[in-house]
């Protein structure tokens, strides 16, 4: 019953919106300050302005500036292979969708325009595809599209729940979340949906997969020491070698690599409600980067 109420609680955090009323579609506000891209900085979801905006920040957690500012609920950043653009979801219609904006939050528009809700939006390394989870039919599945949003099509196909898509670096291979086994797996397909394979196996519940830089290794959150925890754990990228990261009695989740694979990005809610951690890739030197009362998650390390 635990299990099932902590469940219940992760997909309504992840999945819904906290206000469910019909606004404008994202349009870009006024010309912001330029951004450039000297350094390494990271995008994330904030709940600081009374609802969900995509942020950005240097990598040390300064200069934290709201990129989106619109009536909506906007999350899921995902930043483009060049750094010019950030894939997120905007909840302004009555569902999620995917939309793409500029680096500076200018020029936002809308990739997708379904019945369902689109969401966790991830870019290939090419920069011409994006991987997305849908629940257009009836139960969430991974699709693909292209950059632009045409040419959607599905990659999974079952009964089961298949969500949270993250590219391999190479282009290849796609890492995705399932609970096809009774629970919520780390599973890896082919680019066009083929040879799906469990990776983790485990009766666990295990989470947000996110590929290191080098295509080395895996990092994803899972809940094997305490069904109401989430924990960090890295494995190999053919599943052996898993090993735990954090060590926390609070939530800690969403993973991110930094460019070089030197240090992850993770959300947790050990301070009260949830910030955005850096640490070593190692698990070392983990430190709160974002210090804000209003809720700050889904971080998203940006590719310089």
């Amino acid at each position: 019953m635990k299990r099932t109420l902590f469940v219940l609680l992760l997909i309504m955090a992840a999945a819904c919106d906290e206000d469910h009323s019909p606004t404008k579609p994202p349009t870009s506000g006024d010309k912001q300050e330029e951004i450039t891209p000297a350094g390494t900085r990271i995008a994330f979801t904030s709940y600081r302005d009374g609802n969900n905006e995509i942020y950005i920040m240097d990598a040390d957690g300064s200069n934290q500036r709201n990129l989106t500012n619109n009536k909506s609920d906007d999350r899921w950043p995902s930043w483009s292979p060049d750094g010019a653009h950030i894939a997120f979801a905007s909840y302004w219609d009555g569902v999620m969708e995917i939309y793409v904006m500029d680096s500076d939050g200018n020029n936002q528009r809308r990739l997708t325009n379904n019945p369902g809700s689109d969401y966790a939006p991830s870019w290939s390394p090419d920069g011409l595809l994006i991987a997305f989870t849908t629940y257009r039919d009836g139960n969430t599945e991974i699709y693909v599209m292209d950059a632009d949003g045409s040419n959607q099509r599905r990659l999974t196909n079952n009964p089961a729940w298949d969500y949270y898509p993250s590219w391999s670096p190479d282009g290849t291979r796609i890492v995705f979340m399932s609970d096809r086994d009774g629970n919520n797996e780390i599973y890896v397909m082919d680019v066009g949906g083929s040879s799906q394979r469990n990776l983790t196996n485990n009766p666990a519940w295990d989470w947000y997969p996110s590929w290191s830089p080098d295509g080395s290794k895996i990092a994803f959150a899972s809940d094997r020491v305490s069904i109401t925890n989430l924990e960090i754990y890295i494995m190999d990228a053919d599943g052996s070698n898993q090993r735990r990261i954090t060590d926390d009695p609070e939530v800690d989740s969403y993973p991110s690599w930094s460019p070089d694979g030197s240090h992850i990005a993770f959300s947790s809610y050990r301070v009260g409600n949830p910030e955005i951690y850096v640490m070593n890739s190692d698990g070392t030197d983990q430190r709160n980067i974002t210090n804000n009362t209003g809720g700050n998650w889904n971080p998203s390390w940006s590719p310089f």
